[in-house]
């Protein structure tokens, strides 16, 4: 049995009303990486199988369509600095047990290690956001090609986890990325200009973008806002 056989999935086609495409596997860093070249994410809740999801439509961002509000271009001119891949960790044990989530998270502690590995492996990033030397906001994601597939954000202060999307975006753009995959349509995402795309153009999109290499390993950097 190869690589391919050994990780792959069904057709995302195949998945349910509800973008549900397959139930079981594990989270291993082969398994995940594939899922995302195929368009496939994992979203469970802790004590069930690991559920995997190819929802339809989907959402993303273009990189330079992000839409700043009036209010986000006033906390930007805060003295905010960002940084990038300098406390994945923390990053993603604050998505997880940030206000009102200890108790109704989908991000456990096996999703914890799976993508902090992953942080490792050069493949999952963190943008952080900081203020006073306290970390204030912040998302993560993993990066195929050129293409970003956001997972989670969190904030401590007002408008810290848009900068810190913003961020993203910004550099994204800068870096000549495609798409930031935004996975399931919310109205506060698409406020800040992502849109809704079939499922098929979502495939095509991707396919595409991890014709480029990856961008792997760690991304340092920090900057003022």
């Amino acid at each position: 049995m190869n690589f391919n056989e050994l990780y792959s999935f069904p057709d995302p086609e195949q998945s349910d009303a509800q973008g549900l495409l397959f139930i079981g596997g594990d989270l291993s860093p082969q398994r995940i990486l594939q899922a995302y070249r195929q368009g496939i994410f994992p979203w469970y809740e802790p004590g069930t199988p690991i559920l995997w999801w190819s929802p339809n439509p989907r959402l993303i961002l273009i990189p330079n369509e992000f839409k700043a509000s009036r209010s986000l271009l006033k906390s930007l001119k805060k003295p905010f600095s960002f940084t990038i891949d300098t406390a994945f960790r923390q990053v993603i044990v604050e998505c997880a047990t940030g206000a009102g989530r200890l108790d109704n998270t989908w991000i456990t502690q096996e999703m914890i290690e799976a993508y902090t590995y992953l942080h490792t492996m050069g493949y999952a990033h963190s943008f952080e956001i900081w203020y006073e030397n306290e970390l204030v906001g912040g998302l993560y994601g993993l990066s195929l090609g050129h293409a970003f597939f956001g997972e989670s954000m969190f904030h401590k202060m007002t408008d810290a986890s848009k900068i810190a999307f913003y961020c993203l975006c910004k550099t994204m753009a800068e870096w000549s990325f495609d798409f930031i995959d935004c996975q399931i349509p919310t109205k506060h995402l698409q406020s800040l200009g992502a849109k809704i795309i079939h499922r098929k153009e979502f495939l095509h999109m991707l396919g595409q973008s991890l014709e480029h290499p990856t961008k792997q390993g760690l991304w340092n950097t920090t900057n003022n806002i």
